[in-house]
């Protein structure tokens, strides 16, 4: 992918992975020009204690695309709420 959301795809493989391990799934989309929507999913077994609290995945999310050029847009966590991310 040469458009950079390759990239994107490698910075949240990790993260992507951790989820994975406690039962949850974590997809993304562009919203626009460089911004990402993070949507984490909970399966069938997920370990509902094991998903840390909105602002610290913000921070993790923030983190993992700094090395790319798309921005955190906001995240979704699986009780559906929608949290626009900390600018």
């Amino acid at each position: 992918m040469n458009d950079g959301t390759g990239a994107v795809d490698a910075a949240l493989q990790e993260f992507r992975d951790m989820l994975a391990a406690d039962g949850y799934r974590l997809n993304w989309s562009v919203t626009g020009p460089e911004r990402v929507l993070i949507q984490i999913e909970a399966g069938p077994e997920a370990c509902a204690d094991c998903l840390v609290p909105l602002p610290i995945i913000e921070g993790i999310m923030t983190d993992a695309l700094a090395p790319t050029s798309y921005t955190l847009d906001r995240v979704i966590l699986p009780a559906g709420e929608a949290h626009p991310a900390a600018e």
